[in-house]
């Protein structure tokens, strides 16, 4: 004999409000297994509690109620499982954004009043190891990645040397329009071909630039704290110039923990 019970019940039994369980019923998520006629009382069964705990964990979880309906209706396990996986992993990337984003605020509001250490440079022209690449702001992150390791990987497996700390040449469009050119770069001794193929690297000798220079130690998430101190200082101090930032990349940890020289392109009348 199937058990009923009233919506106030299954309401109890299941910690779903009336309200909830009505909007489920009216976008066929979880219908009730019964509904009088006459009145419209809705009844449910005993054996849909199970059911609505499995609604209820995966609303906790922030998963789309079409997913939901989705996930319940299909009967293989594997796609079942991808899914729920695909949700998963969607939180995940939220999860890394809002982190990023609260490590950000905290250096805001935990910054220092010290005035930003900023030095000049002058950089000669520079035989390098590049990759460039025309890519989209989002896509900064896999471009970084992949570059390094090709570059990693072309300085151990060919005659090539390293004269310096690897760097990156963003251009101003990267940032101004999300979409530009970005370059990671190795130093080299000299621009000699290696003989052995370099696949989409290329030696070219960089330009000479002036830079006022900053330094960032610590994660990426608080890198725009000195960004936007570099700037505010040059515009006071300096004359810029339309070029793009060249960082420098002095050491990083497995932790993501990395000290990063920043260099704003800027005009010298003197040395």
């Amino acid at each position: 004999m199937t058990t009923m019970m009233t919506i106030g019940d299954f309401s109890r039994a299941t910690r779903l409000s009336a309200k909830t369980l009505r909007f489920y019923h009216r976008v066929g998520l979880l219908a009730p297994a019964q509904v009088d006629p006459g009145n419209g009382y809705r009844m449910y069964s005993a054996g849909q509690i199970a059911d609505a705990q499995v609604i209820r964990h995966f609303r906790s979880l922030d998963m789309p109620v079409q997913l939901i309906g989705e996930v319940l209706a299909e009967h293989g396990v594997e796609r079942r499982n991808e899914l729920i996986a695909g949700h998963l992993g969607r939180l995940q990337d939220r999860l890394e954004q809002t982190r990023a984003a609260v490590a950000g605020l905290q250096g805001l509001l935990t910054a220092s009043t010290t005035p930003l250490a900023v030095s000049h440079r002058s950089v000669p022209d520079m035989p390098a190891l590049i990759i460039r690449e025309t890519i989209d702001l989002a896509e900064l992150g896999r471009f970084y990645t992949a570059a390094t390791r090709e570059l990693e990987r072309l300085l151990q497996s060919t005659a090539l040397s390293a004269a310096g700390a690897r760097g990156g040449i963003w251009s101003t469009e990267l940032f101004l329009d999300e979409r530009g050119e970005a370059i990671l770069f190795v130093p080299v001794t000299s621009l000699d071909e290696p003989g052995e193929p370099l696949g989409r690297a290329r030696l070219e000798l960089l330009p000479a630039v002036d830079l006022a220079v900053a330094t960032h130690h610590g994660t990426d998430d608080t890198i725009a704290q000195v960004y936007g101190a570099l700037g505010e200082y040059v515009t006071a101090h300096e004359l810029g110039i339309d070029g793009p930032i060249r960082e420098t990349y002095l050491d990083e940890t497995t932790d993501g923990v990395a000290t990063t020289e920043i260099g704003w392109p800027i005009f010298r009348t003197g040395r």
